[in-house]
């Protein structure tokens, strides 16, 4: 008896903090930081409120956590290998793909955004994935595979951007477009526009333009 208590409660342990994160997600991504409660987190998640705190901490430490997963699994889903400039619009063709199937991604971000305190938990761990992808944007360039006009770290922020507005704001999308997001067909416009912005943002000029560019610096 005692071996089978060893084994099932490490089992039902991941069992809750799976369902508390599964709560989580949902609560912050509908009302932010500021607007969600531990409460509502275990209501949701149907285990009481200590629970939650003992294995996640604070609420800011579980948004952390949280976010920290997906942002993960999308690193993981849509790596950035960039070889020749299509890889630009593969990568952020992707990353609009799993975002549209994954909306709580930037919703996330916004709210975590918006609550931004000059210091979040786990931050260097983050900071440290995000240089890992400026680097290959720097290399990229020094290859001139892409464009230099912009440092890398700016470029790809403003790549993100333009994958994630659509699925972030699905209000200013519709009053620009006109155009039903659940329509297939619009979100096959809404991808090809996000891959040619991507590819006209990243396209090298001229060795010469680039050339002179670099020696009026």
């Amino acid at each position: 008896m005692a071996l089978v208590y060893a084994v099932l409660v490490p089992r039902d342990v991941e069992a809750t903090k799976r369902r508390i994160r599964a709560a989580a997600i949902g609560e912050f991504a509908e009302h932010g930081l500021h607007g969600t409660t531990m409460e509502r987190i275990a209501a949701a998640a149907g285990v009481n409120k200590e629970r939650v705190y003992a294995y996640f901490g604070d609420k800011r430490s579980l948004l952390a956590a949280v976010l920290g997963e997906r942002l993960d699994a999308i690193a993981e889903a849509v790596p950035l290998e960039l070889r020749r400039l299509e890889d630009v619009g593969e990568f952020v063709g992707r990353s609009f793909d799993f975002q549209q199937t994954h909306p709580e991604l930037p919703r996330l971000l916004l709210w975590e955004g918006l609550a931004d305190e000059g210091a979040l938990p786990a931050e260097s761990a983050r900071a440290a994935m995000y240089q890992q992808k400026v680097q290959a944007m720097s290399a990229a360039q020094r290859a001139g595979i892409i464009d230099d006009a912009i440092e890398p770290g700016r470029l790809l922020f403003m790549l993100l951007a333009l994958v994630s507005w659509w699925a972030a704001t699905p209000q200013m999308a519709r009053m620009l477009t006109g155009a039903d997001a659940n329509e297939p067909s619009e979100l096959e416009r809404r991808r090809a526009a996000v891959v040619a912005a991507a590819l006209a943002l990243c396209r090298p000029r001229p060795v010469a333009e680039r050339r002179a560019r670099r020696a009026s610096e």
